[in-house]
């Protein structure tokens, strides 16, 4: 067995092994399943519910996928535009880090007023969630290129766009990337919470109805099946990053692939 498969097989095995402590802890201890439900339980609410949980899943995927594009794009931009200059810098970062620490699920209800109950405030909140990742890293990326490099460039009569342009977005690309990881678990998270408070459909709306009726199973169900594509999303990107990267990288991403 060598080391590439066990680190491979490692996070599987991890995950086995606390499934079965569960299950059989649950077991034990005689655990009532509107508490905790077992694995096994779970596993039986997700065969079970699978056309549901996939028709809410779709919504909460599109809802997701959506606003985590607007963040890409706006988060870009505005990296760009505060990371190209040490005096916006200085300026609009700690407005940003301000927007930032306002609790999102406080503005929902805002957002409900606005827009109505429906997709729109699942997409807004996910973009609101996992703009600031982005915007802040490819910034920092681009904050962060060498004066004394910047000096050599300007008497090679290099330009300020052309410092941008071919060194700083370059640079910037590791924190890009590296962002969007980030960025995509918590768009996810952002639509859920808007599913919870407004909308007829989704992930959320889903484990609001099941854990009303005490159907906790379906609930982890639910939860099981959001977890799923946050990861699969997430290895999705840390590939991506792998290809793009890979002249950045000098060691295996503790994380998903490699």
């Amino acid at each position: 067995m060598n080391r590439a498969w066990r680190e491979d097989a490692l996070p599987w095995l991890v995950s086995i092994a606390l499934l079965i402590c569960w299950e059989f802890g649950c077991r034990a201890f005689k655990v009532p399943d509107f508490v905790l439900p077992r694995p096994s339980q779970i596993a039986l609410a997700l065969a079970n519910n699978l056309g549901t949980l996939m028709f809410h899943a779709t919504h909460t995927l599109v809802s997701t996928l959506i606003g985590f594009g607007l963040a890409i794009v706006v988060g870009g931009f505005l990296g760009v535009f505060v990371g190209s200059s040490r005096l916006i810098y200085k300026a609009i970062y700690p407005l940003l880090v301000g927007f930032n620490a306002v609790p999102k699920v406080a503005i929902v209800p805002v957002l409900v007023v606005w827009f109505g109950i429906g997709t729109v405030p699942g997409v807004l909140t996910a973009f609101l969630l996992s703009f600031f990742p982005i915007a802040v890293n490819v910034a920092t990326g681009l904050a962060t290129v060498e004066p004394e490099l910047e000096d050599v460039l300007r008497s090679l009569s290099a330009t300020r766009a052309d410092i941008v342009l071919k060194v700083g977005l370059p640079r910037s690309l590791p924190y890009f990337f590296a962002s969007l990881k980030i960025s995509i678990t918590l768009a996810f998270v952002g639509a859920v919470i808007a599913e919870t408070m407004a909308s007829n459909e989704g992930i959320g709306m889903l484990i609001v109805q099941a854990s009303s009726n005490l159907r906790i199973p379906l609930v982890f169900a639910a939860l099981t099946v959001i977890a799923a594509m946050s990861v699969v999303m997430y290895a999705v990107f840390a590939v991506i990053e792998g290809r793009m990267t890979g002249w950045a990288t000098r060691r295996v991403d503790f994380g998903i692939g490699g």
